[in-house]
């Protein structure tokens, strides 16, 4: 890796030529060394994935007393979900005990 000497940002291989040039200040030089010049880039984002065991419907999950939107049920399943900012709070997801409707709060 060789650097600008006048701002001191990464020198890129220009293509079809053989220098290093860099993308800031315009700077150019001759690659010097053509076989130590490899660069190779991969980003990957990772996914996020909720399982639940429908078998199970959350026998072993924390339980909360709020009242299911769908069929009315005062207990349902709570789990935390970090899907915003981490200065913010996390959304709470409850799953109903009885219908097993899924619904967040953002609180």
């Amino acid at each position: 890796m060789r650097f600008c000497p006048k701002c001191g940002n990464l020198l890129k291989p220009q293509k079809g030529s053989n220098k290093l040039v860099c993308l800031s200040c315009g700077y150019s030089e001759l690659i010097q060394n053509k076989l130590s010049l490899a660069i190779t880039t991969a980003v990957q984002k990772k996914k996020k994935e909720i399982m639940i065991d429908e078998g199970d419907h959350g026998h072993q999950m924390p339980t909360a007393e709020v009242t299911c939107p769908k069929c009315g049920n005062e207990k349902a399943y709570w789990w935390l979900v970090q899907t915003r900012r981490a200065d913010e709070p996390p959304t709470t997801f409850y799953r109903c005990t009885k219908c097993h409707h899924t619904w967040r709060d953002y609180r």
